[in-house]
């Protein structure tokens, strides 16, 4: 009860945030577009430093045990959700863009500042794992669902930032090489932006969405209710019964970290891939915007079912 209890305070604090954001645009003082800057700001400078700072751990070998243990739950849990989404797919007539939403989070702007703030930053590392996953498949497997053509976009992946940060970070880690303390300390000041800057980003963007006619569409709920319950609580159940967390030393908490990222709202990326194979950019926003309000209800109920089933 207490670690959820802390989740509920840390997400109604991000979601104050988010309203802040909303409260700058539906008064007139940004435009939405200005949040394109904002969105730069997060992708190219303060994610790649969240993500190298995190490596900056001490490579022992429970930490590169435990960061392939966070690399095979997060493929499972993808593949998890895969197999459960082709299996509800001619069951509700999911859309293309519906079973991408229900596949891929927001794992990156709200995993790790909750991450910190449950389990302190020494965690973060594994979370990266979840994100090399997660945006691997979105421009592989993500990128057939939507163009329906075998398209796959290597290069997005490839000369993906985040990405390129993953390898540059988790380098130094195997090379057992540290940064200077000042360049570490510069990007972990960097990176304590993420939550604020992200849920920032989030409000503005919502502040252009009609709220009741997002909130009236009753065909949202059934793909919204699927990511943020229905799939969160299968995946709880498979890790219990199979007794994940005692497959290695401190596996709760690494699993938690991986939880946390499965649990969160629709990924944004969903909307910008929608936009460009032109499948229903619209209800694909809308999508985003539902679960991402709703989270707030979901994510520390769930955690609490985490941290008594596993």
């Amino acid at each position: 009860m207490e670690i959820s209890l802390i989740l509920l305070k840390e997400t109604v604090k991000l979601f104050l945030i988010m309203l802040m954001g909303f409260a700058l645009i539906r008064t007139g003082k940004l435009r939405s577009s200005d949040g394109k800057a904002l969105s730069v700001l997060l992708v190219y400078l303060i994610l790649p430093c969240v993500i190298i700072h995190s490596f900056q751990v001490e490579p022992s070998e429970a930490v590169r045990r435990g960061l392939l243990f966070a690399f095979c739950a997060a493929v499972a849990v993808h593949a998890l959700f895969i197999i459960l989404t082709a299996a509800f797919r001619p069951l509700f007539s999911l859309k293309a863009v519906e079973q991408m939403a229900l596949i891929y989070t927001n794992a990156g702007i709200l995993v790790f500042p909750l991450v910190t703030a449950l389990l302190g930053t020494e965690y973060l590392i594994y979370p990266c794992a979840y994100a090399v996953v997660q945006l691997i498949l979105l421009w592989t497997h993500g990128s057939c669902l939507l163009c329906g053509r075998g398209e796959i976009h290597i290069r997005s992946i490839v000369c993906n930032i985040n990405i390129l940060a993953i390898c540059f970070g988790a380098a130094l880690f195997l090379l057992h090489i540290s940064l200077p303390p000042l360049i570490d300390q510069t990007m972990g000041s960097v990176g304590s932006m993420i939550g604020p800057v992200g849920m920032l980003i989030t409000g503005m963007a919502i502040a252009d969405c009609d709220l009741k006619e997002i909130f009236g569409k009753l065909r949202a709920y059934l793909p919204v209710s699927l990511r943020l319950v229905v799939y969160p609580v299968v995946l709880a159940g498979v890790l219990a019964l199979l007794g994940a967390a005692s497959f290695v030393d401190d596996g709760k908490n690494i699993l938690m970290t991986i939880f946390l990222a499965s649990i969160t709202p629709t990924a944004a990326i969903v909307t910008s891939m929608a936009a460009l194979y032109d499948k229903d950019p619209v209800y694909s926003a809308e999508l985003c915007v539902l679960s991402t309000i709703l989270s707030i209800l979901t994510m520390p109920a769930l955690l609490f079912v985490f941290d008594k089933w596993i």
